[in-house]
């Protein structure tokens, strides 16, 4: 074995610098060409603000950093969300009528359950949720002021910023007193976010804001609803 080993021919070494100069010069060239890149497809597209510039340098790699060849690529991805995905946001529905109040500290587990799995469905580049409130069949068996407070403490304290609408719809006259009790704990950025919809005005005012093709056909969309746990 000794023998065989002196045999061997070493090759010339390579640096750990060298490799490390090398690693330098290709971040530094993905760095220039990707401001190139993003200059070029903002001007084209003006949604292309929004997008982190990992996102751009991954398309960079996928075209060996051509920037014109790489815009291409990307601003067809940006064409092709919009008719995928309309709005980049995960729609939520919320069915009032079927929540039986239960301890405090569950409802807490499963609202933040249902926030991180609806946050890690968006996609890149969007960071808010659209969500639906709907109160048919919702009476007093279903008020639960502690979990309501509690959901919203989780929402704004943990996930700040992730709501970006939220729509109330079928709401019964009873359900008012139960709002008014609620109505305080809620800060004045989420406040605005707050749409309640009349009826008559239900499938016009949601689909003003939600595409068709995002929206559940019971709303009169195209969408089929999915169970939270089979998202």
């Amino acid at each position: 074995m000794s023998s065989y080993l002196r045999k061997l021919k070493i090759g010339p070494s390579i640096s750990s610098d060298s490799v490390h100069n090398k690693e330098d010069e290709f971040e530094n060239k993905e760095m220039e060409r990707s401001k190139v890149m993003r200059s070029i497809v903002e001007i084209q597209d003006p949604t292309a603000k929004d997008v982190d510039n990992s996102m751009i340098c991954r398309f960079l790699r996928a075209r060996d950093l051509d920037p014109e060849k790489a815009s291409s690529m990307f601003l067809k991805y940006l064409n092709w969300r919009k008719e995928f995905v309309p709005n980049g946001s995960p729609i939520v529905i919320a069915l009032s009528g079927r929540h039986k109040p239960t301890s405090v500290e569950e409802f807490k587990r499963f609202v933040t359950y249902t926030l991180d799995k609806v946050c890690s469905r968006m996609p890149s580049g969007h960071e808010k949720f659209t969500a639906i409130a709907d109160l048919e069949g919702w009476g007093y068996s279903n008020s639960d002021i502690r979990g309501y407070v509690a959901a919203l403490s989780i929402l704004q304290d943990c996930y700040p910023e992730r709501l970006g609408k939220l729509f109330i719809i079928h709401v019964p006259y009873i359900f008012m007193t139960a709002w008014k009790a609620f109505y305080p704990f809620i800060d004045k950025n989420t406040k605005k976010k707050i749409t309640f919809v009349e009826n008559k005005k239900l499938e016009l005012t949601l689909l003003q804001h939600i595409d068709e093709s995002q929206l559940p056909e019971r709303y009169g969309g195209k969408l089929q609803l999915v169970p939270i746990q089979e998202s």
